[in-house]
């Protein structure tokens, strides 16, 4: 079960997210976002990471070049794209990142064309991204996507177990739901969400094993 812990602003907490096992952290560059941060700060916490850990740049509906700018002055392996970027700005900027991340809305029509935006993973959040609801996951139950998913939406320590039940998901996203306050994160959730999250891994995972840039010769954009 491949975990991201999202919306991280600070050394510490991502240092502990790893510490705990986290096999990712994502950095939000959106402007206003509670959890928005800097991409000097960005890449200065990129560089005190071990290697292996998968870091993600999220953007919404940012210019094509200034994420791909963004990304390669902060050091980071995959953009994460969460607006209504088009399918050919979302390839154009799939062609110069190592790896790319494309968010919809659950029940969003996109989807089914995932493909055609050059994502190598399909990110399915609520209708409110970062206001910590979820969202019906019976709707995803049994589906056949073709594509890596990774669960994103409302998921903390007390429901994380339940949604890869239900969902199978390759991996699960999490940030508010361990924050003590917006874009300052909880060690005890964060510790209870990672444990929860890989022990329900280890029941219902019937994916492929998780591979991370950096750790071997890989390149997200071949599955």
């Amino acid at each position: 079960m491949f975990i991201k812990i999202c919306g991280v602003t600070n050394e510490e907490d991502a240092l502990v997210a790893v510490g705990m096992g986290a096999d990712a952290v994502g950095f939000n560059f959106v402007p206003g976002s509670p959890r928005q941060i800097s991409p000097r700060l960005a890449r200065d916490i990129v560089r005190r990471l071990p290697g292996g850990i998968v870091t993600v740049g999220v953007f919404r509906n940012e210019l094509a070049e200034r994420v791909v700018q963004v990304m390669d002055g902060a050091g980071l392996r995959l953009a994460q794209l969460h607006g209504n970027e088009t399918a050919a700005d979302s390839r154009w900027i799939a062609e110069r990142v190592p790896g790319l991340i494309k968010a919809f809305v659950a029940g969003d029509p996109n989807v089914e064309r995932v493909r055609d935006y050059g994502a190598s993973v399909l990110m399915l959040d609520g209708s409110e991204p970062g206001s910590g609801r979820v969202f019906d996951w019976r709707q995803l139950e049994g589906r056949d996507r073709g594509i890596r998913l990774l669960l994103a939406g409302g998921l903390r320590p007390s429901n994380v177990a339940q949604a890869i039940e239900i969902v199978r998901p390759w991996g699960v996203d999490a940030a508010s739901g361990v924050e003590s306050e917006p874009g300052r994160k909880d060690v005890l959730k964060m510790r209870e969400f990672i444990a929860n999250a890989n022990d329900a891994g280890a029941l219902y995972d019937d994916t492929d094993e998780v591979q991370m840039p950096g750790s071997a010769p890989y390149d997200w954009r071949d599955d």
